[in-house]
């Protein structure tokens, strides 16, 4: 059963695992090759560890930021522009968080904040969109990178194996659904 939960989990889930750092003893790499698509930068299935949920929600928040500071200079729609402004603080908010949670670890977890390639190639694609293409897409990316994200942090709050790490994921669990819901109110999103 809980192996069927994180085969779904894996197929709904946005890939945000990242590589940890070479000179972190208790890193581990990502648990599946990604499957890329063209709405979601990557699926992998959810990491499990304490190091891979740091990776991979690490990855999440850049990658939340980094398409955040794009829609804030090429979005043409102003409830998109506020929505970047917003995930950026956001973002921020939760990778100072997330360190700290890390940190209290034992032993502490340094969470690597690296891209995948594919989440890079989300990023490169969007950068070369603009006016309405460029918010609709933004939307669409920002639906489905935070409903990857709140299963994420729904799997590890449940089964995660580092408690500081969980409670991060079971606090951060109502934020990013409230993200979640605002992302699906953007301009060009089907309601």
């Amino acid at each position: 059963m809980m192996r069927m939960a994180w085969i779904a989990v894996s197929a709904s889930a946005l890939a945000l695992a990242a590589c940890g750092d070479s000179n972190t003893a208790n890193q581990a790499s990502p648990s599946a090759e990604p499957a890329a698509t063209a709405t979601a930068p990557e699926i992998l299935v959810p990491a499990v560890s304490g190091q891979q949920f740091a990776n991979t929600a690490a990855a999440s928040d850049k990658f939340e930021i980094e398409t955040s500071r794009l829609a804030a200079t090429k979005a043409t729609s102003p409830e998109v522009k506020k929505f970047a402004q917003e995930m950026i603080t956001a973002h921020t908010e939760s990778t100072a968080k997330l360190k700290t949670a890390a940190s209290a670890a034992s032993p502490a977890i340094t969470p690597a904040a690296e891209l995948t390639p594919a989440q890079q190639q989300t990023v490169d694609n969007l950068a070369k969109k603009s006016g309405a293409e460029f918010d609709a897409e933004f939307a669409k990316t920002q639906v489905n990178a935070h409903q990857a994200a709140l299963d994420m942090l729904k799997a590890y709050a449940a089964t995660g194996e580092v408690p500081s790490l969980k409670a991060f994921a079971t606090e951060t669990v109502p934020v990013v659904t409230g993200h979640l819901e605002m992302a699906k109110a953007l301009p060009g999103q089907s309601r």
